[in-house]
This record gives structure tokens, C-alpha cells and sequence, in this order.
């Protein structure tokens, strides 16, 4: 072998080398386990969350709660972090309980609304006046899992506006197909929503007025994760602590989301690919 080519191969060793420890570097951070709820906003940020930690280097795992085991999960430790920390109002009783076992990384999504949502078309502008068209609604409202923060409000609307209409529970799925259902029925119906949501880019939709204001005014998303993390993986740490983006942003994937037979890991890998000058904010340098 000449000079040159025994110098080139020597090359090629130490860059193989250099790879494999990059790639055992990255098998070695370890596993990162975060706390989701069904809803298209949280399926949202927690997969695109998972696809910005893989890209780092870790293992990432999701887990599927309710509202209340999702808290419980991130306090006792079982799970690393929740990125659906609606604040100050929806989530403030699980909060309050478990602040002292959790850490708050801060604000991921600012700007958010819940309450009642109606079609545009409906006669009715206010909650204040939902018990004279009961009827038109067939007196009810429609609402999701019974854990979630927004149903613990909404029980609190029926009890302030003394409402003849029964709070119905179920999933977000089965809330937007029952909204689609009436809209293509050009029928009235009030379910619980949040913004930001898909659903308000496919239809007209109006949030009713809340004169009693129940459900507050505007909330955040914040990060919230077990004790000891930083500690434990501070690049992990310092990656959710770093993520932030805007309800168009959300948006964006929550649609992608609800295209047929979407997957939506594969669609929050597409847009981190698409969105790397963003992403690349949320990563430590290196």
C-alpha cells in the first residue's frame, strides 16, 4: 500500500470511528418519556416534541393519560414531561395540587381561549342566552373526556347561568363528529373548545359571549416536568425548556393531522424537517 493511500485509510478509521462513538454518544442519552391527552393540540406538540429529542439523540417514548393521570404521571416521576400545561385557569386545581413535586419550564404557547363554541350561523351570541333556545340545542352540551380542565369550567357555566341543558362528556374525536354531523345538518349545537384547534379552519365557528367571564380570559401552554431532570438529562431539559411556538404553528400540524389515514408522528417529523431554522432555536449548541 503507498503512503497516500495507507493515509487515507487511516482517515476512513478515524472517521468511522468518530461516527460510531457519535452514534453510541446518542444511544447513550437515554430515553424520554412524555405525558400526552388525546386532544389534537397536545398530539400535536407532544409529537413534535418527541421528533426534536430524537433528532438530538434520544429515545423517546409516548404515554396516552387522561387529564389527571397525565399531571400524576410527570409528579411522581413516572413520566419526564407534559407539554399541555394549560395555565392560569383550565389546569389550576392539578396544578395547585402538585406544584411542589413538579417543575414549570415556562410558556411553550401563548395566546390560548376555551368556552363554548357554536356554529356561526346560530341565533345565539352568549351563553347568558342558551336556556331560551335549549330546544335548538336539544338540551345539551357536548363536551369531552370528563378529566379535562375545560369540563370542570363548563360544569361550573351550567351551575353560574343556572343552564336547562346537560353536559355531555366524551373524547375530542367524538365532540368534532358530532359537530360535523350537525353542521352538515345545518342543525345547532354547542360543544366545549379551545383555540388553538383544527376545527376552526374547517368550519365557521363562533365562540359564545361569557358575560359571568367562568372560563377566563386568554391562557398559556406551559412545559411542565418531573423534579430532578435537569439533573438527570440536562440537554433533554434544556430542549423543552427552549421550545416555544405559535398557535400557527400548531395549527399547521393539527391540520396535517386531520388529512385521511395521517400518521401524526410522520407528519411532526415532516415538519421539523420543514421547520429547522425553528427547531434549531430549541437545540443547545453543540
Amino acid at each position: 500500500m503507498t503512503q497516500p493511500s495507507m493515509r487515507l485509510a487511516g482517515l476512513a478509521l478515524i472517521a468511522g470511528a468518530g461516527l460510531a462513538a457519535t452514534t453510541a454518544q446518542a444511544q447513550d442519552k437515554g430515553t424520554v418519556n412524555l405525558a400526552y391527552v388525546e386532544w389534537s393540540s397536545t398530539v400535536a406538540s407532544t409529537n413534535v416534541m418527541r421528533a426534536v429529542l430524537e433528532q438530538a439523540g434520544y429515545e423517546v417514548e409516548l404515554s396516552s393519560l387522561s387529564a389527571a393521570a397525565m399531571w400524576q404521571s410527570v409528579a411522581t416521576g413516572d413520566t419526564d414531561a407534559l407539554l399541555a400545561g394549560w395555565l392560569p385557569t383550565t389546569h389550576e386545581d392539578y396544578y395547585a395540587q402538585l406544584k411542589d413535586q413538579l417543575v414549570d419550564t415556562g410558556v411553550n404557547l401563548d395566546g390560548t381561549k376555551l368556552g363554548l363554541v357554536v356554529p356561526a350561523y346560530s341565533e345565539v351570541d352568549s351563553i347568558a342566552d342558551l336556556n331560551e333556545h335549549a330546544d335548538d340545542f336539544d338540551n345539551k352540551l357536548t363536551g369531552i373526556d370528563p378529566g379535562a380542565g375545560i369540563m370542570r369550567l363548563t360544569d361550573k357555566v351550567v351551575e353560574e347561568y343556572d343552564l336547562d341543558l346537560n353536559l355531555q362528556s366524551g373524547s375530542g374525536a367524538t365532540m368534532t363528529a358530532a359537530l360535523k354531523s350537525a353542521i352538515a345538518n345545518d342543525e345547532d349545537i354547542a360543544v366545549t373548545g379551545w383555540t388553538p384547534h383544527w376545527m376552526f379552519a374547517r368550519w365557521d365557528l363562533k365562540y359564545l359571549d361569557d358575560p359571568k367571564n367562568v372560563y377566563g380570559g386568554a391562557e398559556q401552554i406551559h412545559t411542565i416536568v418531573r423534579q430532578g431532570l435537569k439533573e438527570d438529562m440536562p440537554e433533554a431539559y434544556a430542549i423543552l425548556d427552549a421550545f416555544e411556538w405559535t398557535a400557527e404553528d400548531m395549527g399547521e400540524v393539527m391540520l396535517m393531522n386531520q388529512e385521511e389515514d395521517s400518521d401524526p408522528y410522520e407528519n411532526a417529523k415532516q415538519w421539523v424537517e420543514d421547520n429547522q431554522d425553528m427547531v434549531q432555536e430549541w437545540l443547545p449548541e453543540s
